[in-house]
C-alpha cells in the first residue's frame, strides 16, 4: 500500500484521483485546497487530514517524511494549470513522486528545469494523459502500426465542449493561468495524436481566440486539421436538439472514430 497526498481536493477532477487511489488499495493521507467544499473525501478517505493553507500542509507533509509508516509516496496534483510547476517541485523535494494532471507546464522551457529537479531528487514526474488508455484509441494505434510505414493519414479533429459565462471569469478563461483553449481542452488530443502518428513536424495556428482555437498540425504520419471551442454557438444543430452541449469527432481518412463515451473511468489502470 502506498501513501498519497492530494493538492486541489475541491476541483472536479480530484474525485477521479480519490477513486483511483481507493480502487488500487492505496491510502490518501492528506489533502489540500483553499476551498473547503470537499465533503466528497468522506466517500473515499474520511480519515485523511485536510488543510486549507499551503504552509500548514507543507509542514504536515514534512513531518510525515520523518514517520516511517506515513511517508508520502505520491502527490496527486489537481490544481489550476499555472500552479502545476510549483506543486510538482514541492512533491519531488518532499521525496515523493508527482502525479500531475495535464498540462504538465504552460511553458516548454519549464520542462527542462523540472528534469533537473528529477535528477537532483531521484524522484519521477508522472503526467495524466489517460486518453491513451481509451479502447478506441488503442485500437486506432494498432491499425496505424499495421498500415504501410510510408502511409500518411488525413485527420480532422473537432472537440466542442460548451461552457457558460463562469468559465471566462475563472482561471480557465485566463490565458496566463490556463494556457488558453488549445492547452486547456486540446492537450489530451494533441498528445494522443502524436503518440499514434509520430512527432510534430509543423504547427500552424489559424485561430486563437478566448473561446475558440483552430489550426493545422503536420505529424510524421498524419496531416491534422483541428478545431476546438467552448462556445455553444459552434455546437451542431442536431446535437443541440438532443439537449447536448458537447461534441467530439475524429475522422481518419474520412472514417469516424467512435470514442464518445468512456472518458470518466480512465484514471484507474
Amino acid at each position: 500500500m502506498k501513501n498519497f497526498a492530494l493538492i486541489g481536493a475541491a476541483g472536479y477532477i480530484a474525485v477521479r484521483h480519490m477513486q483511483a487511489i481507493k480502487e488500487t488499495q492505496n491510502n490518501l493521507i492528506a489533502a489540500l485546497d483553499k476551498f473547503d467544499s470537499v465533503g466528497i473525501i468522506d466517500s473515499y478517505f474520511p480519515d485523511a487530514d485536510f488543510f486549507t493553507e499551503f504552509e500548514r500542509f507543507d509542514r504536515h507533509i514534512d513531518k510525515l517524511r520523518h514517520n516511517e509508516n506515513k511517508q508520502i509516496d505520491y502527490v496527486s496534483i489537481c490544481t489550476p494549470n499555472y500552479l502545476h510547476d510549483s506543486h510538482i517541485r514541492f512533491a519531488l523535494k518532499q521525496q515523493a513522486e508527482a502525479i500531475c494532471e495535464k498540462p504538465l507546464v504552460l511553458n516548454p522551457w519549464n520542462v527542462d528545469a523540472l528534469q533537473e529537479v528529477e535528477k537532483e531528487t531521484g524522484k519521477k514526474i508522472n503526467n495524466i494523459l489517460q486518453l491513451r488508455l481509451h479502447p478506441s484509441i488503442i485500437k486506432l494505434k494498432k491499425e496505424v502500426e499495421n498500415a504501410p510505414k510510408d502511409k500518411v493519414f488525413d485527420i480532422d479533429l473537432t472537440y466542442l465542449t460548451s461552457r457558460g459565462r463562469w468559465y471566462f471569469i475563472s482561471w480557465k478563461g485566463d490565458m496566463q493561468k490556463s494556457g488558453g483553449v488549445a492547452t486547456n481542452i486540446g492537450v489530451h488530443f494533441f498528445d494522443m495524436l502524436s503518440w499514434i502518428f509520430g512527432e510534430v513536424q509543423e504547427n500552424i495556428v489559424h485561430v486563437s481566440e478566448e473561446s475558440t482555437a483552430a489550426g493545422y498540425l503536420k505529424l510524421k504520419r498524419a496531416n491534422v486539421r483541428w478545431f476546438l471551442s467552448v462556445d455553444y454557438k459552434n455546437i451542431p444543430e442536431d446535437v443541440k436538439k438532443k439537449q447536448q452541449r458537447t461534441y467530439r469527432s475524429i475522422t481518419v481518412d474520412g472514417k469516424e472514430i467512435e470514442f464518445s463515451g468512456g472518458f470518466t473511468d480512465l484514471h484507474t489502470v
